[in-house]
């Protein structure tokens, strides 16, 4: 890598931010009244260092708070480092937040010409490129309207068709294609691979794994302001996970104010992937109280690579006696349609009687086939009191599971072909 010129080189970058309990104690520090200090340093970034090669694509990944925004505001110059440096070489175009550098009152091609001559290029430069920028962004009339008119989803079309269309250099998108639909979406990632292609440099923050897995040449992992690694997108979203669910366990050789303390760790993994306004009820004479996923490794994780296997895990306690319980799990797409699911009468596993005071662990273990995205779990204990059915706990949309894949194919899951073209006689 070394013979090769470097895009973006980062060196030792602290980000400190002063937090005050109300702006009056802002206003009193700056004016100097008083020796009393009146605010608290918050560490967004910590030592921070990477360097970024010309025609790579670099993906940023960790979890919210990590710091990843906040490193790609100081490369873009949006905000300056408390301590480090930061070289850039090259044209950036960069799309940070819906609205960076749009002015709300002006009209669609307006906003195209202030984008254009912010970053550098002349109004003879901006009118070659304007139709490409409109047909990209394919929002016909309003592009000549306010664009605090604009939906979201306008308002990321024009956004990034004005970044991708002014030929930069550098590209930096930070989850900006969330919000624009699946077609649009689709049509920024064939574009990346044009400039993958074209030997452009791009620097991508996502919470999406399938795409940091799929077009990303190196990842950036960071936490609490850390760097805690980077390599090949499958080590660094493995780490991801380890992290997620409080199992990495940080070098030795860190040093002490980069540690992530376990207790940190734990709050992290408990929050990250359980949904706080689930739906459950039943009878409570059978409760689950543990649920969770395991990748292939045996890791607890939120997050598992398609075509690999996984496992389903869920603990119930039984409070009163039932004649034959029925264990079952099911996923939904995050717009709500059922997918697929089972249980253990479908699976002819567990036929038994259960007494008041038992506990019993369930495993669902299977090969991830869906495509990548992500799903939510649904949990039940059902089972029959002569010929009703009854339902004894019931758990809806309970917990997240996101499918990391550098391949999709059409509907809900992959059939796994095996395909051969060969010479007709």
């Amino acid at each position: 890598m070394s013979d090769r010129q470097i895009a973006i080189e980062v060196k030792d970058v602290d980000k400190v931010y002063k937090l005050y309990e109300k702006p009056s104690d802002r206003i009193k520090e700056a004016l100097g009244l008083g020796s009393k200090v009146r605010h608290t340093d918050h560490k967004a970034l910590s030592d921070v260092s990477m360097t970024i090669y010309q025609g790579e694509t670099v993906g940023i990944i960790g979890t919210n708070g990590s710091g990843k925004s906040t490193i790609l505001k100081i490369i873009t110059g949006v905000l300056n480092p408390t301590a480090g440096e930061v070289k850039v070489n090259g044209r950036i175009s960069a799309l940070l937040e819906l609205g960076a550098g749009f002015n709300m009152e002006y009209n669609g091609i307006e906003n195209i010409y202030l984008n254009g001559t912010m970053i550098g290029f002349t109004e003879k430069e901006i009118d070659e490129k304007l139709q490409s920028i409109l047909d990209f962004a394919d929002i016909g009339e309003y592009v000549y309207q306010p664009v605090k008119t604009y939906s979201s989803g306008m308002f990321v079309r024009l956004a990034f068709a004005v970044a991708i269309n002014i030929d930069p250099e550098i590209l930096i998108v930070d989850e900006a294609l969330s919000v624009g639909d699946v077609f649009f979406q689709a049509k920024c990632y064939h574009k990346f691979e044009e400039f993958k292609a074209m030997g452009k440099t791009i620097l991508f923050v996502s919470h999406d794994l399938s795409s940091i897995a799929k077009y990303c040449d190196r990842v950036v992992l960071l936490n609490q302001g850390t760097k805690l690694g980077e390599g090949a997108p499958k080590e660094m979203i493995d780490t991801y996970k380890q992290v997620l669910v409080g199992q990495y366990q940080l070098p030795e050789s860190s040093s002490e104010g980069n540690l992530l303390e376990d207790e940190d760790i734990r709050k992290l993994a408990s929050g990250q992937n359980i949904n706080p306004d689930l739906l459950e009820y039943g009878s409570k004479k059978a409760e689950i109280v543990e649920y969770y996923f395991t990748d292939d490794k045996g890791i607890r994780t939120s997050a598992v690579v398609k075509g690999s296997r996984f496992t389903i895990h869920m603990k119930v306690e039984i409070k009163e006696d039932i004649q034959a319980p029925i264990f079952a799990f099911s996923f939904k797409n995050i717009k709500g349609t059922e997918i697929t699911g089972t249980n253990t009468m479908f699976e002819k596993s567990f036929l038994e009687p259960v007494s008041a005071g038992d506990a019993k662990e369930i495993t669902f273990e299977q090969e991830m086939n869906l495509q990548g995205g992500d799903y939510l779990l649904s949990l039940g204990v059902t089972g029959y009191e002569g010929d009703t059915f009854t339902v004894y706990h019931r758990l809806y949309d309970v917990i997240n599971l996101t499918v990391i894949s550098d391949k999709n194919t059409v509907g809900f899951y992959d059939m796994n072909s095996r395909i051969e073209v060969k010479d007709a006689k």
